[in-house]
């Protein structure tokens, strides 16, 4: 059962990033992320009261409760770069470096989860990191756009902050139910991300967001609490190293969506880059 919590992850993650890249064209990143974290916030204790995991609270542990905190501030962090990264940068080119964040949470699951890496693991690793690269497509470094290759840096932010949440994340659900897991993570990437507005001075920001991209923002925010809510809940009970790379299949909604929304067009070293990673993440199911 967990595999399909893990597709149904994927599924709500792609849309996240093309509902996002809509919600920020003109409103500042910052601001969007920390307004889509109260949509998230609301539906992920919605959830908690609908299955009655409330009356766990006070049974978690000092050791549960630090890791839920850790991870969520890794969750803020990741979030900030990644919708940071998708204002500068394509869709299409943002993605793939965020879903690299498959091969250091396969490295960490095996140091610090003793999660094992057979051949197959192995294989699947080396052609996710080639094909991430052969996503990466560089254009002239002039005016504006070297200005723009920021969003490689976020982009690479994002992956690191993501692997760390799966860690964290993993080893602070062990001991709660994931849905109010979930919600307790929330709390802390709610303070995070609205104290990264006061700290910037983009208070102001809030006043001039456009209705349609609210719009947009809002309902990223719940397909971002769908994804979470499917992705701890596969990661209670599936292991990391799998359930992580199943997530990262979310690459192929974004793709479609991107071409369809945006019309992002794959060039051939791209395309070839994704079936690498597709290819890879399969692997890792066997």
């Amino acid at each position: 059962m967990w595999i399909l919590f893990a597709f149904g992850s994927a599924l709500f993650a792609g849309l996240t990033s093309i509902l996002a890249k809509c919600g920020i064209r003109r409103t500042d990143s910052t601001v969007a992320t920390a307004i889509r974290t109260i949509v998230v916030l609301i539906f992920s204790w919605l959830m908690v009261f609908i299955v009655g995991s409330q009356s766990q609270l006070s049974e978690i542990s000092g050791k549960t409760l630090l890791f839920l905190i850790l991870s969520g501030l890794a969750t803020g962090g990741s979030w900030l770069c990644y919708f940071r990264a998708l204002q500068l940068g394509d869709v299409n080119k943002v993605v793939p470096v965020d879903k690299s964040s498959t091969v250091l949470t396969i490295l960490l699951a095996a140091i610090l989860l003793q999660e094992g890496i057979t051949w197959t693991k192995s294989v699947g690793v080396v052609l996710i990191a080639v094909g991430t690269f052969l996503m990466i497509e560089k254009k002239e470094s002039s005016g504006a756009a070297a200005k723009d290759s920021r969003w490689l840096w976020y982009a690479l932010g994002s992956a690191v902050f993501a692997s760390l949440t799966a860690i964290l994340g993993k080893i602070g659900i062990s001991g709660v139910e994931s849905n109010l897991g979930t919600a307790i993570r929330t709390v802390v990437v709610l303070a995070m991300s609205w104290l990264m507005v006061f700290v910037t001075g983009k208070r102001e920001a809030l006043h001039h967001i456009p209705g349609k991209e609210l719009v947009f923002i809002c309902l990223s925010g719940l397909a971002t609490g769908g994804s979470w809510l499917c992705y701890y809940k596969a990661l209670q009970d599936g292991p990391a190293s799998v359930v992580v790379p199943i997530d990262k299949l979310s690459i192929l909604v974004t793709v479609l969506f991107s071409y369809v929304v945006f019309h992002e067009k794959l060039a051939a070293k791209s395309a070839v880059g994704l079936l690498g990673i597709v290819a890879g993440t399969l692997l890792m199911l066997l």
